[in-house]
């Protein structure tokens, strides 16, 4: 590998190129090179992908520079709700947030204390000044290379679930979520119609907000 390539990459996205190198050589045995890949970075994890209601099309009648302030704004807020429940931040890009929790009930209570918090945040806000937040959720194994990134079909769904179809104020999880979260924390799930790859069927959380 050049040493051009190497400046700024971790120790965990240099080994996973090289194996991703070996993958590409002929005669290659991709089964045995998969499996050193999962045994390498294959971790459990939930995750969260957040999202901000009508972001785009506030900017072309708002301007970029109101929204730099309302991501700025939504982040001041939520950080400390995703600290608190022992939540990792690995990307911001744009109006969204990818956020990894170990332990699904706590992404859970999370997402529902961002809603309720963003609740009483937007009272007596005027229409162009509320935060309106889209949660989705996914949770089993994936690929996390070091803090940087993490792969696999849960972060997919959760990434089409929080940025895609969720509304304002929903917190939509696939299936595994569901099957993971500790029925002491009483919420209800109903079923979706949307298709989500990834995912083999998605429920948007009850919950009282």
């Amino acid at each position: 590998m050049a040493q051009r390539r190497s400046i700024g990459m971790s120790a965990s996205e240099d080994r996973l190129e090289k194996l991703i190198e070996d993958r590409l050589q002929s005669g290659a045995n991709k089964e045995l090179i998969d499996q050193r890949i999962w045994d390498l970075f294959g971790e459990t994890w939930c995750i969260m992908f957040t999202d901000l209601s009508g972001f785009s099309r506030g900017v072309a009648q708002f301007g970029i520079i109101h929204f730099l302030q309302m991501i700025h704004e939504s982040e001041r807020l939520l950080i400390p709700i995703i600290d608190a429940h022992d939540g990792i931040l690995l990307k911001q890009e744009g109006d969204s947030l990818m956020v990894i929790f170990r332990n699904v009930n706590k992404a859970i209570l999370a997402s529902i204390e961002m809603q309720r918090l963003l609740k009483g945040y937007n009272v007596n806000k005027s229409d162009v000044e509320k935060i309106l937040l889209c949660i989705g959720l996914g949770y089993g194994r994936v690929l996390k290379i070091g803090d940087a990134d993490v792969f696999g079909s849960e972060v997919n769904a959760a990434s089409k679930l929080g940025e895609d179809i969720a509304g304002p104020w929903e917190i939509l999880v696939t299936e595994s979520v569901k099957e993971h979260a500790d029925s002491a924390i009483h919420l209800g799930f109903a079923e979706i119609s949307d298709k989500v790859p990834g995912a083999k069927a998605a429920f948007k959380l009850q919950y009282q907000l």
